[in-house]
């Protein structure tokens, strides 16, 4: 195998897969990327087996061929040649040569045959969601995933598809993320969890672009997600989701509408007094006119009012801050409401139109400092 290509369109190629790279694997071919050349085209690949991505590199093909490399090292040689165009050739027993400009390495390659492809799925009733939105999705959810892997359909999201509208809920026991978004077209009803580590690698290759279309493929125990020259292939987490709609009360007691940046700035400076592990919770007093936010630690003590508009009763009621902090970080909106009904029932934060919901639950008030 002979190829041609440049330091950034192959820099760019192996960021891309190394997302699905197995890390301290007991299968060293795991922890390779595939360059396979044919025709006139250049790939790469990477596979987990529980996630794999292929993408097009740019290049020239001199020869064909299919070599396996060890993915750190390839990754470390390529960000530190030249700015230029690279040469990677091998011969006959996997000795590779990497060339640019003077310098020159020789690593040795293992064969492709033992490499584990990622599977040639069907690929039939496309759902098309842009990039920019796909990526505003995950960014909007993928934060109350479960980290733990006790449960582990809480460690995904699901994506639910019905007719034109895409609804991803994410939730690990403390809190719920719920997003809605409006498809160009309608599809069948569709069910699947998506693994959330599949969703943060997603995201960190996706460019954003609204005019950019990503395609999904979903099967029985697979998603695949086509976008520019990269296909991302993964498991889909087996198991049944928890029933969501239950937990989502309309009713409430008390409704408040506050500016986002004013609410997220006091909660932000009322972490100050919170260190790492900490349980303390901020307390929300909810007055006729005003939201006060409090805070007491052992490092001191700290209180903010700030103007809102109320509907309702007055309400004193705690929470975790960093899950407030989480939620109002994704909001676009200029203001955001808060509907609670009592001291020991979540909060709950939703556009007028449910294109978000996001459900808090509450501190013990017992634990609360009054």
């Amino acid at each position: 195998m002979k190829i041609l290509s440049n330091k950034a369109d192959l820099m760019q190629a192996v960021n891309i897969v190394s997302k699905a790279v197995a890390v301290r694997s007991t299968i060293s071919i795991l922890e390779c990327i595939l360059i396979t050349a044919s025709g006139n085209e250049i790939k790469m690949t990477a596979n987990n087996t529980e996630l794999g991505i292929e993408t097009v590199v740019n290049g020239t093909v001199i020869e064909g061929g299919v070599i396996a490399l060890d993915a750190k090292i390839i990754s470390d040689i390529i960000r530190k040649l030249p700015d230029n165009e690279v040469a990677i050739s091998t011969d006959d027993k996997f000795k590779t040569s990497i060339v640019c400009e003077k310098a020159h390495f020789e690593i040795t390659g293992k064969s492709g045959d033992d490499f584990s492809y990622i599977p040639d799925l069907e690929k039939s009733d496309a759902i098309e969601i842009s990039q920019f939105t796909l990526k505003e999705v995950i960014r909007q959810t993928i934060f109350s995933i479960a980290a733990s892997e006790n449960n582990i359909v809480m460690t995904g999201e699901l994506f639910e598809i019905e007719d034109n509208i895409l609804k991803v809920i994410s939730l690990d026991g403390h809190r719920i993320s719920i997003r809605k978004i409006e498809l160009n077209d309608s599809y069948p009803h569709k069910k699947v969890i998506v693994p959330g580590k599949t969703l943060q690698e997603l995201n960190k290759i996706l460019t954003g672009e609204s005019d950019e279309i990503v395609q999904l493929f979903i099967t029985e125990n697979h998603i695949t997600f086509m976008f520019d020259q990269t296909i991302v292939v993964s498991r889909l987490i087996d198991g049944n989701y928890i029933d969501t709609s239950k937990m989502i009360s309309t009713d409430y007691e008390t409704k408040v509408t506050v500016n986002k940046r004013e609410l997220f700035d006091c909660i932000d400076r009322a972490t100050l007094l919170s260190k790492e592990g900490d349980k303390k919770p901020v307390v929300i007093n909810v007055n006729d006119e005003a939201m006060e936010i409090r805070m007491t630690s052992f490092i001191g003590s700290m209180n903010e009012e700030i103007e809102i508009k109320k509907e309702g009763k007055n309400i004193l009621i705690g929470f975790n801050p960093n899950f407030f902090i989480d939620v109002l970080r994704v909001i676009d909106d200029e203001e955001v409401s808060l509907y609670m009904i009592n001291q020991k029932s979540p909060c709950i934060i939703k556009d007028d139109k449910e294109n978000f919901i996001y459900l808090i639950l509450p501190i013990n008030f017992s634990s609360v400092e009054r």
